[in-house]
């Protein structure tokens, strides 16, 4: 018989746990359910209680599915680059006064998230003007809460709309910096916990993001509370308002000597053509090897040209072709004449409007939120497998506390630690290849035609194998100084002058020698007198 498979005890820890922690919990989950506002956990299907949009332009797919991993079911986003809307009434509307108001749900982005919204709406009661058969993006809410992440986009967005008391009209005030969405394919819960002192916190897995209050402008874009006073619509530029800070001196006069026509390059008439120059040579020729394909048709095909190659004459002169002097900066050149800049004695400054009372100004102590009557699901999105789960509303955040307890967390635990596991798998097998590669460069540095510089590669290796993570720079140094030796040995390098013995000379072989030398050194001198030949080519 085959040994039994031991399991890690960390399992059973982690099993344990969760369990646990679940068991300790879930007698306040069946009570904290009747605190609750509104709890929907999707354990059943969806269909009798939610109402999937009619409008023909949302035709993504909802589905009643479990959690990857889980038995937690939740509604399923099932098909990429949809729009998808589905909506719940609530028994009774949510007021949002004089009382905290907490909203939580969770989302699981599984395939994750690159464009796309997983917000949920709270919307206004129906005689707002909307129907659940026909909600779509212009539906009206009271509230937006939830991830949005698209291009430059990565928010939590949170959205209110208020009525404006003196205009009548609905205004949409977002959260300034709002927190980013996590990048991960976990299970996350969000909170927004609205409390009756104009005090906002939003929580991301339990924890603080953000805190606001309603009524700053230094947290909300427009500001709830508009300003007191506002520019005159109807106040309009004198005509005779100078805005120019400096103007041309009108008493200015152009030098006489200043040409505006001079060019700004001239012809270099000190430059001399280079000595060796072949003016009757063309820099490029017909290519003498080329020949006319058998199956050219002069008529069809034009006359057969060959075509064009380096002239081999010009690569060893300097240039071919006319010569032409070149060109150099005018020294005259000046350019277009400006009168210099003064003050403007008639300058009165940037005209602005002035400012009246705002029609529109008003004064509250904290905002006029709309009822609650519905939570509505109105997205677009590229990514499939966007989970909804365990949505909440009540008024207590220590309820809202105690479902992500016993709702979420066992959930987010058991991810985590998965993610660990493939995260330390992934680890190992990067250190498995690591090894085999340290083991072939170590043999690499063991063959014969390197054993002069064994020292040298082995040092190289051992520092690479004291930071893993440098093992690729490592292997690319190696593989080029392994190239350079084999180069150096394949094409020679600096040969060393051989030895010769010390003999006396004889006075005629001195004088040879000396004549010899005394030669070697003109030519010496003759090739550093003409320089280094190279071509020059022909300026156009």
């Amino acid at each position: 018989m085959g040994e039994r498979k031991r399991i890690p005890l960390g399992i059973f820890a982690l099993l344990f746990f969760v369990i646990s922690t679940s068991s300790l919990h879930l007698l306040h989950a069946s009570d904290d359910i009747y605190d609750a506002t509104f709890y929907e956990s999707f354990d059943e299907d969806f269909d009798a209680r939610w109402i999937v949009s009619e409008n023909d332009e949302y035709n993504g797919v909802w589905k009643h599915a479990a959690s990857e991993g889980h038995e937690d079911y939740g509604l399923l986003v099932s098909e990429k680059a949809r729009k998808y809307a589905i909506v719940k009434e609530l028994d009774e509307p949510v007021i949002l006064k004089d009382e905290s108001v907490v909203l939580q749900f969770e989302t699981r982005l599984q395939k994750g998230l690159e464009c796309g919204g997983a917000y949920l709406k709270y919307l206004r009661p129906q005689e707002a003007g909307w129907k659940p058969k026909e909600f779509d993006n212009d539906s009206p809410y009271s509230i937006m809460f939830g991830p949005d992440k698209c291009g430059a986009t990565n928010k939590v967005h949170f959205i209110f709309k208020h009525k404006n008391p003196k205009s009548g009209a609905y205004v949409e005030h977002h959260l300034k910096f709002p927190p980013s969405v996590p990048s991960d394919k976990l299970s996350h819960v969000y909170t927004a916990i609205l409390k009756p002192d104009n005090e906002l916190q939003i929580l991301i897995d339990g924890e603080q993001k953000k805190k606001a209050n309603f009524l700053s402008s230094e947290d909300f874009e427009p500001a709830l509370i508009p300003p007191k006073t506002i520019p005159d619509p109807d106040d309009n530029k004198p005509e005779d308002w100078d805005e120019r800070e400096k103007i041309p001196d009108p008493s200015a006069v152009k030098p006489d000597d200043w040409d505006e026509d001079a060019p700004l390059e001239i012809v270099d008439e000190e430059a001399e053509k280079p000595e060796g120059w072949l003016d009757d040579e063309p820099e490029e020729i017909d290519d003498p090897e080329a020949t006319k394909p058998e199956d050219w048709d002069d008529e069809e095909d034009g006359e057969w040209e060959a075509p064009k190659v380096t002239n081999p004459n010009c690569e060893t002169a300097p240039g071919c072709g006319e010569w032409k002097r070149p060109m150099k900066k005018n020294p005259a050149y000046k350019g277009k004449w400006h009168a210099p800049l003064i003050e403007n004695p008639a300058y009165k400054g940037i005209w602005k409007p002035q400012d009246i009372p705002n029609p529109a100004y008003f004064e509250l102590k904290k905002p006029d939120f709309e009822p609650i009557a519905a939570i509505g699901i109105e997205i677009w999105t590229m990514q499939d497998g966007i989970l909804f789960d365990n949505i909440l509303i009540a008024k207590d955040d220590k309820i809202a506390a105690s479902y992500r307890e016993t709702t979420w967390k066992p959930k987010f635990i058991i991810e985590k630690e998965k993610q660990r596991q493939e995260s330390d798998t992934g680890s190992s097998g990067l250190a498995i290849i690591q090894k085999k590669v340290f083991d072939l460069l170590y043999k690499f540095a063991d063959i014969p035609f390197l054993s002069a510089y064994k020292f040298e590669i082995r040092n190289l290796i051992e520092k690479g194998e004291s930071q893993p993570n440098l093992t690729v720079g490592i292997l690319v140094a190696v593989v080029v100084l392994v190239l350079t030796i084999f180069l150096n040995i394949v094409f020679g390098g600096k040969k060393k002058p051989a030895r010769v013995e010390k003999k006396t000379k004889t006075p005629a072989a001195e004088t040879s020698t000396n004549q010899g030398s005394a030669e070697n050194e003109e030519n010496k001198e003759e090739e550093t007198s003409k320089g280094p030949r190279r071509r020059v080519k022909r300026d156009n």
